[in-house]
């Protein structure tokens, strides 16, 4: 039985009251997520020139037009990144030994629909996570903010509890037309970020607005995007495709105009994907992908921590990321029309280098390699049940310390994580 459409609005309200509402962690590649919804999740993100879902359209929106059915595709996945870091050596500012974050389990959710017009045009929309961090360190002893000035007695960095969360959230329209061995496609996104950031208050010195550098709440930031992609077949069962990503241009962080550069500015970085697909047989297809995210487009993420400006001037200091260069490849085969079985594998670039280890305490996104599988089973004559998991070995990056009062040559800091993931989605035909 086809799902009514009081069952669809119900799933589509609770999982908007489910998206607004989570606090966001991502399978990075940097801070962006590696894929979105089952089947992407489970090929590792590859499949730019292989669409099969409306998913698609928050990779390439070319696919949703090679869609033979209007779909509905919702899922959930419950993501476990395991971040820590660790200081040795002489005496210095952040707490001796290991310091875990706390807060283990984030539930990411996402939802997507192809509708059919014609014979050759499909409409979409998705609501979906780009990418986010977070970081969540209990008030540690610390000897170090024994003596004033400091804001606490205890604490990462002086200041009581500490850490960040960003969440940036993707509502995204899409239209995709098939001209035949050509399809295109565009989506118009509308981008809301959501961002906390506390315990940090030590570096005030350092920062041109001190009122607005820590502790201020939750601050949020809107702004506009867009996708466009095509997907080309060449030959019968060979497929090219790409997409580009624009950069977002966002409203600043108000309540953070002493922590981001240029007053709390924090746009979203432009990216692009390209890749192949092979049906080895009909059964098997092949892909191979490669994706590039300018974190240089945003100087609050890739200024380093070492410019001698104050934090939230123009041109002040970031957390020093690098472009991120990702490779990834994937697998799916389908023993028949409503089975199909999945594996993937991607490598990245690391974003961070050893110089700015300290201000990533609190932003770790060090994780290169990622691992997945997944499967999706028919049930009953329109649903389908999906689900995926990852598994991102553990990765870490050394540095030396860097205090408010500049760098300490004596002490080392090792930041590292490892991330588990799994995903459980559903697939309606209308």
């Amino acid at each position: 039985m086809r799902m009514s459409i009081s069952a669809q609005a119900k799933s589509c309200a609770a999982l908007l009251a489910l998206a607004l509402g989570a606090t966001s962690a991502h399978a990075t590649e940097g801070y962006f997520s590696n894929g979105v919804g089952a089947r992407s999740k489970a090929v590792a993100g590859a499949g730019v020139a292989d669409s099969r879902d409306a998913t698609a359209i928050n990779l390439n929106p070319a696919g949703i037009a090679g869609l033979e059915h209007s779909e509905i595709d919702v899922a959930i996945s419950l993501f476990n990144p395991n971040r820590d870091f660790v200081v040795t050596g002489g005496p210095g500012f952040l707490p001796d030994g290991k310091t875990d974050s706390n807060v283990d389990i984030f539930p990411i959710p996402n939802f997507a629909m192809a509708y059919k017009v014609g014979d050759a045009g499909t409409l979409g929309f998705s609501l979906s996570g780009n990418g986010g961090l977070n970081t969540n360190y209990s008030a540690v002893a610390n000897p170090a903010c024994a003596s004033p000035p400091f804001p606490a007695t205890n604490g990462v960095f002086c200041g009581g509890k500490s850490g960040v969360n960003l969440i940036q959230m993707f509502f995204a329209a899409a239209y995709a037309h098939d001209f035949g061995a050509v399809k295109v496609g565009v989506s118009p996104i509308f981008a809301l970020q959501r961002f906390r950031g506390r315990g940090i208050m030590a570096f005030g010195g350092v920062s041109q607005d001190p009122s607005n550098l820590s502790d201020n709440g939750q601050s949020y930031s809107t702004g506009f995007g867009g996708r466009i992609g095509i997907e080309v077949e060449p030959a019968p069962g060979f497929r090219v495709g790409g997409a580009y990503q624009t950069k977002f241009n966002m409203s600043r962080f108000d309540e953070y105009a002493g922590l981001f550069e240029g007053q709390g500015s924090f746009d979203i970085p432009s990216s692009w994907q390209v890749g192949v697909a092979v049906d080895a047989t009909p059964q098997l297809t092949l892909m191979a992908d490669y994706r590039r995210i300018n974190y240089s487009d945003v100087p609050a993420v890739h200024n380093p921590m070492t410019v001698q400006q104050p934090f939230g001037s123009d041109g002040g200091p970031g957390f020093g990321w690098d472009d991120v260069d990702a490779w990834k490849i994937g697998a799916e085969y389908r023993p028949d029309d409503r089975t199909a079985f999945r594996v993937g594998y991607s490598h990245n670039s690391q974003p961070i280098s050893g110089g700015d280890v300290t201000v990533n305490v609190l932003a770790p996104g060090v994780v290169q390699n990622h691992f997945t599988a997944g499967a999706s089973f028919g049930l009953g004559s329109s649903t389908d049940l999906e689900f995926a998991v990852m598994y991102a070995p553990n990765e870490s990056v050394n540095g030396i310390e860097i205090t408010p009062l500049g760098p300490n040559p004596g002490r080392d800091i090792k930041i590292e994580m490892n991330q588990l993931e799994l995903t459980v989605g559903l697939k309606f035909k209308l």
